[in-house]
């Protein structure tokens, strides 16, 4: 079978990357008067999320620093729902993979699934909060605002969704996704974000913006007055940043995905596929005929979650699944067409092969294809030579490498081109 030639390109995306990240929490934190809330010696309960953020360390670290300063006695809780294979332990883990726990941190880390009802919302809706985080003084969350990978609204993923499925444990996200199916999670999410408001434990969020070159592009202290209109702000400024494949293509090629990419292992507003399984169904977002994925990241830890939004998968990412915490994560989240197995083979060879006739053109060298290291990393893709009059047509890409052969090795993989270049983002991983 022919292929056609290669291409590295480089995209180039605005650089936001802020530059001091400790100063700019001390700024934000202080600014907003978040310490003022609270009497000297108060129990503070710091709530951290389990996405590849970059940066989280340093990011959770410098709010740790802020409470202490200000003479109080913070605590670290894990605030993500059923991940971690919905154990205490396996929560502390992801943590811990991070570089946040308590000797890098300088306070503890308490990891518990047990939570406290927060009574029901007018709907009917039951709220839960993380025991330990209840019984502090004050609680403070710390989670990317991005958008989501399962609906689109003015409030996606972010604090509210943390307070909502986070702070809830395992117990709440069961419940508000079951809710989801048919209210529709953004209602769930402002409806029970608001219900734990109404506790008063909550003084307030840190919203990290991270640009399409995944920097870390704007650290926002957020107050409880106001949280859901500025969530909703900010919201609408980062989806300004998103970072895409810069053209339509027969066949997208990732070469992992993982929890610690997104939530839906990659992020679905990339690929443009759905987790109920619908092809093409982001408008504004190139579309991909088929998608092939061809391994999983260590760091999420076997839940394979996502793989069933491929058209086909490499025998190696199948075998690198723990099939309990990614039941898990997708019976949690309604989505069971999430974890459905495509077809698979052995080697690159065999998979793209048997994708190639099924694109509908009868000349393989005329499919086009083009491969990512993952949904976050897109500053670098390799791009078929069919594709040569877009790449030239388009001010954002360089051609770095190629044309060079569609290459395979004595196994029937692909070598890793994208690394002749492509950094990774090593704290992300």
């Amino acid at each position: 079978m022919e292929f056609s030639r290669l291409y590295l390109v480089k995209q180039t995306f605005p650089d936001r990357a802020i530059k001091d990240i400790p100063g700019t929490v001390q700024k934000e934190l202080s600014d907003a008067g978040f310490a003022s809330r609270l009497k000297p010696g108060s129990s503070i309960a710091i709530g951290v999320g389990s996405r590849g953020i970059i940066n989280i360390a340093t990011i959770v670290k410098a709010v740790v620093s802020f409470w202490k300063s200000a003479g109080m006695k913070p605590f670290i809780f894990p605030a993500m729902g059923s991940h971690g294979a919905a154990t205490a332990e396996g929560q502390a883990d992801v943590l811990a993979h991070y570089g946040i726990h308590e000797a890098t941190m300088g306070c503890p880390v308490i990891s518990s699934l047990e939570v406290v009802s927060l009574g029901k919302t007018e709907q009917g809706l039951e709220a839960f909060m993380d025991k330990n985080a209840f019984n502090a003084d004050g609680v403070m969350l710390i989670g990317r605002v991005k958008w989501h990978t399962d609906f689109a609204g003015k409030i996606e993923s972010g604090l509210f969704k943390m307070m909502a499925i986070g702070l809830g444990k395992f117990a709440g996200a069961q419940r508000y996704h079951t809710y989801a199916y048919k209210l529709g999670l953004e209602n769930v999410i402002r409806q029970v974000g608001r219900q734990v408001l109404k506790s008063g434990k909550v003084v307030g969020g840190l919203a990290i913006l991270e640009d399409a070159n995944h920097n870390t592009g704007q650290l926002t202290a957020v107050p409880v007055e106001g949280m859901e209109q500025r969530e909703e702000e900010l919201l609408a400024l980062v989806k300004t940043w998103q970072g895409h494949v810069p053209m339509d293509l027969d066949i997208l090629i990732l070469d992992q995905i993982g929890k610690n990419i997104s939530g839906a292992g990659m992020d679905t507003k990339v690929v443009n596929r759905s987790v109920t399984g619908l092809y093409n169904p982001w408008p504004n977002t190139p579309k991909f005929e088929r998608v092939y994925i061809r391994d999983i990241t260590d760091v999420s830890y076997g839940n394979g979650v996502g793989l069933g939004m491929a058209d086909m998968v490499h025998d190696r990412l199948l075998s690198q699944i723990d099939w309990v915490p990614t039941r898990i994560n997708a019976l949690t989240a309604s989505t069971p067409p999430a974890v459905r197995t495509p077809c698979h083979f052995d080697t690159d060879r065999k998979c793209i092969e048997t994708l190639m006739p099924t694109v509908g053109k009868f000349e393989m060298k005329e499919v086009t294809i083009g491969r990512i290291r993952n949904t976050m990393e897109l500053n670098y893709v390799v791009l078929t030579e069919n594709l040569l009059p877009q790449i030239e047509a388009n001010p954002a890409l360089e051609i770095l490498d190629g044309p060079f052969d569609f290459e395979f090795d004595e196994k029937g993989d692909m070598p890793d081109w994208l690394s002749r270049v492509a950094p990774v983002h090593a704290a992300a991983h």
